[in-house]
């Protein structure tokens, strides 16, 4: 285990609300609900996003398919990485290499962990805003601006296309 790879928390830590992105591009259709069921038994699910559609950033590879899934872990950011969501993608078939954008079967992020934002690229891109902002929507950004806002405006940059053939479960938002 390196020195960025926490070790396992006990059972009396606090818990936490995280909402996590889900990305594929590669059998997304299968891969996106594969993840969710498998994060199931990890985290627990609150609810998911509507699936959305996009082109790939910083690569040619085909359309991604993105979700965020709202849940509850007794882990602190850096453990949900190391211990549940790297795990999964490996299981998934996720190769990581030099390229940042490669096509993969499932990405997971973890975007907020108890209302903090921990990747700021969810307020420069639509395929990060639009699926958090279902879940998130009063969510501010440094300015002041609520996430709904945000995610209206990239949308009408780069608009991304709701998928409403492809389901995640019970836990999904709906209309």
């Amino acid at each position: 285990m390196s020195a960025q790879e926490p070790n396992q928390t006990d059972g009396g830590s606090p818990l936490h609300r995280a909402c996590l992105l889900l990305g594929s591009n590669i059998q997304p259709e299968r891969n996106l609900p594969l993840a969710v069921e498998l994060l199931r038994g990890r985290v627990e699910i609150l609810q998911t996003s509507s699936v959305w559609e996009s082109r790939a950033v910083g690569s040619r590879g085909p359309n991604f398919l993105n979700a965020a899934l709202l849940c509850f872990t007794r882990l602190e950011a850096s453990a949900l990485k190391w211990l549940v969501l790297r795990p999964l993608e490996a299981q998934l078939g996720r190769v990581r290499n030099a390229d940042k954008n490669a096509p993969r079967p499932i990405d997971i992020d973890v975007v907020t962990l108890d209302e903090r934002v921990l990747e700021l690229s969810l307020w420069q891109y639509s395929f990060r805003a639009v699926p958090v902002a279902e879940l998130l929507p009063d969510l501010l950004s440094e300015a002041g601006q609520p996430l709904h806002q945000v995610a209206a405006n990239l949308a009408r940059e780069t608009p991304p296309r709701w998928r409403p053939d492809v389901r995640l479960g019970s836990f999904q938002k709906t209309g």
